[in-house]
């Protein structure tokens, strides 16, 4: 059975002077979908309610940038509201360091010793960790908030889904803006290998096989379209 990485001293060094790096799949993913499903549901309800392809393109493009910008924000905030609060923790734990050292220094020994740690072994780690600040500081990041060190740039998290929005959202849209036959099932069809080729890629980061998660993107999407198209069918009356 292949191993995910190798364990050869030389690569295990390797990797860990790299260090963890962020990953922006889950912001891709997010925006990709919703991107997706958002002007896919103006497709739908707008041929529910029998308008024009005119419209179809002025309301997608609308929401492509608007909606589009409004999750790529949100997205920049939320990340960035973690990473203040990363900051900000950091400096309590400075203060106390500083204040209180003792107090600090307890807390790293209770945390150690949590993990099964005790005696001679105990002391000489807490010893270890507290004789360096960014270390002490680090542990109880991690042990006592929960928080990671491995925090995604703010930036890139709002970029990532921008982008994946603007692009897996243009797909609903590309066979009205080209004005081919039967543009509505052309669009149904693009569409659903987004969502299936979305789900598809995202389960290289999980345990489901590919075609289960492409299937399960597939459905979720296929619902929020229905729906979408049911409330423009029932609504066409009032246009």
């Amino acid at each position: 059975m292949k191993l995910e990485h190798s364990h050869e001293r030389a690569a295990i060094a390797a990797r860990l002077v790299e260090g963890q790096k962020p990953s922006y799949v889950r912001d891709f993913v997010y925006g990709g979908i919703d991107g997706a499903i958002t002007t896919f549901a103006i497709v739908a309800g707008v041929v529910g309610a029998a308008l024009s392809s005119k419209v179809i393109l002025i309301l997608g493009l609308a929401n492509l940038l608007a909606d589009g910008f409004s999750m790529a924000a949100s997205n920049y905030s939320g990340t960035k509201t973690v990473a203040d609060d990363l900051d900000r923790i950091r400096e309590i734990e400075k203060k106390h360091i500083r204040l209180d050292p003792g107090g600090e220094r307890e807390e790293v020994r209770q945390l150690l010793a949590q993990k099964g740690l005790e005696g001679k072994t105990l002391e000489d780690v807490v010893d270890s960790i507290t004789a360096h600040e960014k270390n002490w500081i680090d542990l109880m990041v991690r042990e006592e908030y929960g928080l990671s060190l491995n925090q995604p740039s703010p930036l890139l998290a709002g970029l990532a889904t921008f982008l994946a929005f603007m692009i897996c959202g243009a797909v609903p849209i590309l066979p009205f803006a080209f004005d081919m036959p039967a543009a509505f099932r052309v669009s149904m069809v693009m569409t659903g290998i987004v969502f299936f080729l979305i789900g598809a890629a995202k389960s290289k980061w999980a345990l489901a096989p590919w075609w289960r998660s492409g299937f399960e993107t597939f459905v979720i999407g296929g619902v929020a379209a229905a729906m979408a198209f049911a409330v423009g069918y029932f609504l066409r009356g009032l246009t």
